[in-house]
């Protein structure tokens, strides 16, 4: 069951200017979804993503792993279509991570990623690199402004499609992908932007990444943000 219902965001607005009317349309879509399909696999795409992977869960009272929200895995392709632009080189040779709250305070992992096995910050100069990390994290803000009317479709959905493959055809892909933490990176009871890995039953598991101590600290100041959020949704939601 993919979800998309929802307010987009219009210019000068944030995902979290979306969260008080999303929430509703979330949670009655969610409770409608599992009277005809009960055993369904939600992936949320409404913002804020995080918090409506997270009020998915608790309203319809499902176990973490049948539910997934589609954040990194967009991130990630939009910062490799700007490496790919920078450099002049094939996007297909690019691999980027992007981890966090699906939000401005995502974490690109520039040390983790790569073109063709060479790390970013290896093959691109400090300030160039540097703004493609401000680039990606404002990459959604940027095409709202460029539409005027409505947010991002194209790159959603084709982003959507992959996961809905993954889980459908049983690929167990790895993925960046906003899971439910259990203790994985440190961190609990939030949705969050990993590596995750999908099949037929939805989440099989999130993959660690070793980081240093300033993507630590980047990955706490993200998650402080989702906890933020997820207690203004506990404001408006009876669970």
């Amino acid at each position: 069951m993919v979800i998309t219902a929802g307010l987009p965001r219009k210019p000068g607005m944030s995902r979290e200017d979306l969260l008080s009317a999303n929430a509703e349309i979330v949670k009655t879509a969610t409770e409608e979804s599992l009277k005809h399909s009960p055993e369904a696999i939600f992936i949320i795409l409404t913002n804020p993503l995080d918090t409506m992977a997270y009020l998915a869960m608790k309203v319809g009272d499902l176990p973490p792993h049948r539910v997934v929200g589609q954040a990194g895995i967009l991130d990630s392709a939009r910062m490799r279509a700007f490496v790919a632009m920078e450099l002049g080189i094939s996007v297909e040779n690019i691999h980027c991570y992007v981890m966090g709250g699906h939000g401005d305070s995502m974490v690109p992992l520039t040390r983790h990623s790569n073109v063709a096995g060479v790390p970013l910050n290896e093959i691109l100069p400090p300030d160039r690199l540097e703004a493609i990390v401000d680039r990606t994290r404002k990459g959604g803000g940027e095409i709202v402004s460029l539409l005027k009317q409505g947010s991002a479709y194209y790159a959603p959905a084709a982003a959507i499609n992959q996961m809905v493959e993954a889980i459908l055809k049983n690929k167990h892909l790895v993925v960046p992908a906003a899971a439910y933490m259990q203790g994985e990176y440190g961190l609990e009871g939030i949705f969050f932007g990993v590596p995750t890995q999908l099949g037929r039953t939805g989440v099989e598991k999130v993959l660690e990444y070793r980081l240093d101590e300033s993507e630590k600290a980047a990955l706490q100041q993200s998650a402080q943000a989702v906890k933020e959020s997820i207690s203004e949704l506990q404001k408006l939601v009876d669970f």
